[in-house]
C-alpha cells in the first residue's frame, strides 16, 4: 500500500476521437442527457499536416467531463482487423471479453436513475445490450456510435474497510507473482494467503493499539 499523499480529485476528463460527430452528439447529449459544457475549434493546430479538429466536452456529474476530438477530413482506420472502435481495431480472433475490457462506467445513486437511463437507451439507436450484477455494482452496458463500450452503473452497498484491505493484498500478491515465470490465479491465492501471515501480527498490534487508545479516551 502507498503511502504517497492523495490529492487529486477525480477525474477532469476522458478523451476519445470520433469519426461520426453528429452520432455521438445524438447518443450522449440527445439520448442520455449529458450537456455540451466545453468546444475547442482548433485551426492551424499543432504540427506540419495536422488536421483543423473539434474538441468538445460534456458533463457527466461531479465536475467530471466526457470529451471527443472530431478531425476535420480524416477517415477513418480500416487496418487492425473488424473488431473495435474508431480507437482501437482487433483481428477476428481477439476475444470479445478482452476488447470489452476497455470500457468508460458512468455511476447513478439509485436503481430508479439506473433504470431512468435504461429507459432512454431501449428508447434509441443504441439500446441496453446487458444487464449485470457484480459484487457490489448492478450495470447496465451498450456501445455508443464510436463502438465504446459504455457503462452505467449503481452501488449495491458501500464497500467496506475489510474490502479494501483485502484489494490491496490482492495486488501486492498479484505484483509479486507476475514477476515470476508462469503466473497463475492459483500462484496468486498462495502468495496472498503467505502475506496474511506474515502481515497478521503488525495488524494485531495496530488493533490493540487503537483499542488501548479508544479506553484511554473513555476514561
Amino acid at each position: 500500500m502507498s503511502d504517497l499523499a492523495h490529492t487529486v480529485r477525480g477525474v477532469d476528463h476522458v478523451a476519445y476521437p470520433t469519426f461520426d460527430p453528429a452520432a455521438t452528439v445524438t447518443f450522449y447529449r440527445d439520448v442520455l442527457g449529458f450537456p455540451v459544457v466545453h468546444s475547442i475549434c482548433a485551426a492551424g493546430w499543432g504540427p506540419d499536416k495536422h488536421p483543423d479538429f473539434i474538441h468538445f466536452f460534456f458533463d457527466i456529474g461531479n465536475d467530471d467531463r466526457l470529451a471527443f476530438f472530431y478531425y476535420f477530413g480524416l477517415e477513418p482506420f480500416e487496418d487492425g482487423g473488424p473488431q473495435g472502435d474508431a480507437y482501437s481495431r482487433f483481428g477476428a480472433e481477439v476475444p470479445v471479453w478482452f476488447i470489452r475490457s476497455r470500457h468508460l462506467a458512468i455511476h447513478v445513486d439509485s436503481e430508479d436513475e439506473l433504470l431512468e437511463y435504461r429507459r432512454r437507451l431501449d428508447d434509441s439507436r443504441w439500446p441496453v445490450e446487458m444487464r449485470v450484477q457484480h459484487e457490489t455494482i448492478d450495470s447496465i452496458y451498450t456501445h455508443d456510435p464510436n463502438g465504446y463500450m459504455i457503462e452505467i452503473t449503481r452501488a449495491l452497498r458501500p464497500v467496506t474497510p475489510q474490502e479494501d484491505l483485502d484489494a490491496n493484498l490482492t495486488i501486492d500478491a498479484l505484483v509479486d507473482v507476475v514477476s515470476q515465470p508462469n503466473p497463475s490465479m492459483a500462484a496468486l491465492l498462495t502468495r496472498k494467503a503467505e502475506l496474511i501471515v506474515e502481515r497478521a501480527a503488525a495488524w494485531q498490534d495496530a488493533e490493540d493499539k487503537r483499542r488501548l487508545d479508544a479506553e484511554a479516551v473513555a476514561k
